[in-house]
């Protein structure tokens, strides 16, 4: 059902700092955007991109969230309903793909999406 990370997020306090980091000791090319995509082969790719502490996409209080990229996410909602996990936030159809959030035995937001 995963075909890999649809991306990773996560807070930071110092959003330059962490950026320059990322760019000079892991030559992570961090665009304007404060992210960049990684695409380690054809159709999967990899968003890697920071928010700062008061951003709204995901709740405040958690430092990371997940993303899995998934093939078909009709299919992954009818699994997800069929083994009784419930979406913590329905789905969302936007510019790029289709999303939905379910949380983790923790109460961690992941967030799957469809591109």
């Amino acid at each position: 059902m995963i075909k890999g990370f649809g991306g990773i997020f996560w807070r930071t306090k110092n959003l330059e700092v962490v950026k320059k980091w990322y760019s000079e000791v892991l030559q992570i090319e961090i665009e304007n955007w404060n992210g960049t995509v990684i695409k380690p082969q054809i159709g999967n790719e990899t968003i890697f991109s920071f928010f700062t502490e008061n951003d709204s996409y995901f709740p405040t209080e958690q430092q990371v969230m997940l993303n899995f990229q998934v093939n078909n996410l009709n299919e992954t909602i009818k699994h997800l309903e069929d083994i009784g996990v419930p979406l913590a936030k329905k789905k969302e159809i936007s510019e790029y793909g289709q999303f939905i959030w379910i949380e983790d035995p923790e109460g961690r937001l992941i967030e799957l999406w469809e591109k």
